[in-house]
C-alpha cells in the first residue's frame, strides 16, 4: 500500500474536525481588524484604559489585542475597539 493511498484512507476514516477558531474567513477579518486598530492605537493619544473604557470592554482585551493573541477577541469586540479609537471611521 502506498503512503499517498494510505493518507487519503486516513482522512476518510477522520474528517476534518470543525471548530469556530479554524474558520478562515473570521480569523482573516479578525487579523485585518487587528492591524488596523493596532496602528490606530498606535499613532493616537489615547491610553490603552480609555479605549478599553469607551470601548466597554476589559483592560486585559487590549493588552491581548497589542500581544497578538487574536483568539482572545471577537470580530464583534475588535469593531467596539475600532469605533472606540475613531468613532467617525467607518468600518472595514
Amino acid at each position: 500500500m502506498s503512503t499517498a493511498h494510505a493518507f487519503a484512507s486516513a482522512e476518510l476514516a477522520d474528517p476534518p474536525r470543525s471548530s469556530p477558531d479554524l474558520d478562515v474567513r473570521e480569523l482573516e477579518k479578525r487579523t485585518r481588524l487587528m492591524r488596523i486598530i493596532t496602528r490606530l492605537i498606535a499613532v493616537s493619544e489615547l491610553g490603552s484604559r480609555e479605549i478599553a473604557r469607551r470601548a466597554g470592554l476589559p483592560v486585559q482585551k487590549i493588552s491581548d489585542l497589542l500581544s497578538g493573541r487574536l483568539e482572545h477577541l471577537s470580530v464583534d469586540e475588535l469593531l467596539l475597539l475600532h469605533r472606540a479609537i475613531d468613532p467617525e471611521l467607518t468600518p472595514p
